[in-house]
């Protein structure tokens, strides 16, 4: 085929050149001759010296799982387009026509993802006041331990013995942009510190909640990783805490349940503080009833709410998202 020929010392500035025409072949080796450089093109190139020339293909790496997924053609299109990665463990949702193809799906995502070590299915949804889910092993490391980074920091989790959501990440750091200097910040279900321990490089204080033992647990491994030291784990009901903390800033990242917590909110915000609230809500309708629930439980303590911003957060389910309202509270 085509080929372009120069000195290796003009090989990258010609590469470039080549790209920029859009003349360079693609899915070929460059190939070396002693002192010279040649670059497989697709049509003649004005100014350069041409040559004929035998080029070895390159194979061409899968993008995706499914690419190379060995399962009958008539389940190819339930196959989900998209998985959680947390550390490096992989962890899909398979419908259950799938779930006799999990240890074939599980080594076609090893395949395709060399950083991944093991891959789960999930076996139930989120459920019990630790928030949890049953996870079913596809393939790879027989493990639910590992390291995740996000946000510039470093969190060790169970992934069957806590809950965290990768997907939460740009969230986690638009409220780190909200946040301010000198700020106390109250995280209601902190779990392993995802927006405690980011928060913490900005804030003076946070004191992180959670109910599960182990999720307070790597929550404190988390602040000796992170040399985080101006966070306060605290294992027990939020119930408890709220009201002793005077906060400026409250997180209630428990989208299912957060309505029943609104009056704990309100009551550990200061004067003018500000709450973060998640929650679910049907495409056609998202936050109309979760403001009224606000509205409502701030007129039951003689309070006052102003709205500041909502949002889709993401997709939770069909016409279902996770939603969050950013709101004043005026005591």
């Amino acid at each position: 085929m085509l080929a372009v020929k120069v000195p290796k010392r003009e090989a990258e500035r010609t590469r470039r050149k080549l790209i920029e025409l859009g003349v360079l072949a693609k899915g070929y080796a460059v190939k070396r001759e002693g002192d010279f450089v040649l670059f497989p093109v697709i049509g003649e190139v004005e100014g350069f010296e041409l040559v004929e020339a035998e080029f070895e293909r390159l194979e061409r790496k899968p993008h995706s799982y499914r690419e190379v997924v060995e399962v009958p053609e008539g389940v190819k299109p339930l196959l989900p387009s998209s998985f959680d990665i947390i550390g490096d463990i992989a962890i899909i949702e398979l419908p259950a026509e799938l779930m006799e193809y999990g240890e074939a799906i599980g080594g076609a995502i090893l395949k395709v993802h060399r950083h991944i070590k093991a891959v789960f299915a999930k076996g139930s949804r989120v459920s019990g006041e630790y928030r949890v889910r049953g996870l079913v092993h596809l393939a790879g490391e027989r493990r639910t331990e590992t390291l995740h980074r996000e946000n510039g920091i470093r969190l060790a989790l169970d992934v069957a013995r806590v809950y965290f959501s990768p997907r939460l990440a740009t969230e986690r750091m638009r409220i780190f942009k909200k946040a301010q200097p000198g700020e106390i910040v109250f995280d209601m279900f902190a779990g392993v510190g995802p927006y405690s321990i980011l928060l913490a490089k900005k804030v003076r204080r946070v004191f992180a909640v959670d109910l599960n033992p182990w999720a307070v647990r790597y929550l404190e491994e988390n602040l000796r990783l992170n040399k985080t030291g101006n966070v306060v784990p605290i294992l027990g009901d939020v119930r408890k805490v709220a009201g002793k903390v005077e906060a400026d800033r409250v997180i209630m990242n428990l989208p299912k349940f957060a309505d029943r917590f609104l009056r704990e909110a309100m009551l550990s915000v200061r004067d003018g503080g500000v709450v973060h609230y998640y929650g679910f809500g049907p495409e056609e309708d998202l936050f109309s009833e979760h403001e009224a629930k606000i509205k409502a439980a701030a007129r039951e303590l003689g309070f006052k709410v102003e709205f500041l911003g909502e949002r889709k957060v993401r997709p939770y389910a069909p016409r279902q998202f996770n939603i969050a309202i950013d709101f004043r509270v005026l005591k």
